[in-house]
């Protein structure tokens, strides 16, 4: 007998048919061909080029950090919206990195991860028929929240012809009109690609013209492969528009310890800041104080982009050798490239999700495929490795795999 739970649902989240649906995701038929093709092939070790998060966890400092005010009788208390001195260590990074100025009292505010922060500002601004732009591929988080308060969603795409930026003059103009966010993600994950003070320009004038507020994933944006870091918050006029949100999880490989900012402007950033007390009280203060540390030991970044970019280069390399159309992206860890149509003997891939799945089980190399605007899959150099020379063994191995197949693009 059905319990009458099952009529109580949420529309949102499925109604009566919650729990029912019985599509299986991408991600978890990667999880399925993994297991499959490790109890199939038990002797050799399936490389994972399709893990999104550092391979590595924090640096000692950091760890020590948490260690000592873990202990501390005064953090145990609820930080709510943050304690001081990390807001402030928050603006000492934007200005060092960056070249930002912010306003530890008005201008930043910490979140347990961007995820959260994600999540909660379509509560500050999306009623029920406004619409919240996002690019595709990429992260759907905001764009869920919105669908749950009866917004709606328009997907951008981002198309390679455009250097994986999005066309803004694309967007049709009842659109623009009830638009109340734009999300950008740069660097770009999966794309790799990074955006340019030009696009910010266009950006921010578009969001001017129309009444929007752009909200910048800023999680990668420490790590990039040429030049400065670029914030979006560092152009004129970004500051009146939106907000930036930076991330300690990949900059500073604190993944799993939760630990965000949303910055900008200071309207923004205090009804993100309203909306989160009415959900959470805060990450644990020891947390926070271990990430003052990080924010101000920039070294650890520099040392972290500095093996992601060794490591790109030479599956770059690798992959164009084998007959890819790779390029170096211009940040993240991840490399986006077309998926072959075939292979010289005869097997055919009708999507980036048929090779992706392909890769797994016959080469036990794991990626993630995206159809969304073409066929591409996504690697990552955030592999485990045992130092230079454990990587470079690895890289090895995974050319001599790919070696015994020519692909036909």
């Amino acid at each position: 007998m059905e319990s009458y739970i099952q009529k109580l649902f949420a529309a949102r989240i499925g109604g009566e048919k919650f729990g029912k649906d019985t599509t299986i995701y991408k991600f978890e038929k990667i999880k399925r061909a993994k297991r499959e093709a490790a109890k199939a092939h038990p002797n050799i070790p399936l490389i994972d080029l399709g893990v999104g998060e550092p391979d590595e966890g924090a640096f000692d400092g950091t760890v020590k950090s948490l260690a000592e005010e873990a202990g501390k009788k005064e953090n145990r208390y609820y930080s709510d919206n943050g304690i001081t001195e990390f807001k402030e260590a928050a603006a000492r990074y934007m200005k060092r990195v960056y070249g930002v100025d912010i306003d530890p009292t008005r201008e930043v505010n910490h979140s347990i991860g961007s995820k959260p922060a994600l999540a909660m500002l379509p509560l500050t601004l999306i009623n029920p028929g406004d619409v919240a732009i996002l690019t595709v591929p990429g992260y759907p988080v905001l764009g869920t929240h919105t669908k749950y308060l009866g917004g709606e969603v328009y997907n951008l795409p981002l198309l390679k012809e455009n250097d994986f930026l999005p066309d803004l003059d694309s967007i049709p103009s009842d659109i623009a009109k009830r638009a109340k966010i734009l999300l950008i993600n740069y660097p770009n994950n999966p794309t790799g690609k990074n955006a340019t003070v030009d696009f910010y320009k266009k950006a921010i004038a578009f969001a001017q013209k129309n009444d929007i507020v752009i909200v910048q994933d800023a999680a990668y944006a420490a790590i990039t492969f040429s030049g400065k870091p670029l914030s979006f918050l560092s152009v004129p006029g970004a500051k009146d528009v939106g907000v930036e949100i930076h991330s300690l999880s990949k900059a500073f490989n604190m993944t799993g310890w939760r630990l965000a900012f949303v910055c900008g402007n200071p309207l923004l950033v205090n009804a993100f800041a309203t909306v989160k007390d009415n959900i959470d009280s805060g990450q644990f203060i020891a947390i926070q104080k271990a990430g003052i540390y990080a924010l101000d030991h920039v070294e650890m970044t520099e040392a972290i982009v500095a093996k992601y970019k060794r490591r790109m280069e030479k599956l770059v390399a690798l992959l164009s050798k084998i007959g890819f159309q790779a390029s170096m992206p211009d940040g993240t860890f991840y490399l986006y490239v077309e998926a072959p149509k075939r292979t010289a003997s005869g097997l055919t891939f009708a999507t980036a999700e048929d090779f992706s799945q392909y890769l797994i089980r016959e080469k036990l190399i794991s990626s993630v495929p995206w159809d969304d605007v073409g066929r591409f899959v996504r690697f990552t150099v955030t592999f485990d490795a045992e130092g230079e020379k454990d990587e470079a063994r690895i890289l090895a191995e995974i050319e001599r795999r790919l070696s015994d197949e020519k692909f036909v693009f």
